[in-house]
């Protein structure tokens, strides 16, 4: 399970989740890739399993690439506690998605393959997501602009 190795501060707040994705919104390492539509929040628990659902399918064949990382710790009060005493234990950590934000990235494998693979990988997660295959840069004749 994913998890930073130290962090600054042990508790954060929640946050608010407006706006596109200005950084992660391009495809960096693969050929096609698994973007975010809606905003969320997508636990380690769920990152995981996006993964194994994919490397299973390709029958560990190509490359995966996992493009976010569960920063924010989530915090959460014992069952049937009284209100006060201050905030929750971490219980768990996830990644803030934002729309156009790249989750996975696939390279090495044939596209159908990795089509069906990010398509199983999506139901594991909790935001609507759409598969984009990486644009070819088209060669100009006489390489004038």
């Amino acid at each position: 399970m994913l998890m930073p190795k130290r962090v600054k501060r042990r508790k954060v707040s929640r946050g608010r989740m407006k706006g596109k994705a200005n950084k992660g919104n391009k495809i960096a390492y693969g050929e096609i890739a698994l973007v975010a539509e809606e905003c969320g929040w997508v636990t380690s628990n769920q990152i995981e399993a996006a993964r194994v659902a994919m490397t299973r399918f390709t029958k560990r064949g190509g490359q995966v690439w996992i493009d976010i990382f569960p920063h924010k710790p989530v915090t959460k009060k014992p069952a049937e506690t009284r209100m006060g005493s201050g905030k929750g234990s971490p219980e768990y950590w996830v990644a803030v998605v934002k729309p156009g934000r790249v989750m996975f990235e696939m390279a090495g494998i044939d596209l159908t393959i990795a089509k069906e693979a990010l398509r199983l990988a999506s139901h594991k997660l909790p935001v609507k997501s759409k598969i984009v295959v990486k644009e070819t840069p088209v060669a100009t004749e006489g390489g004038e602009e």
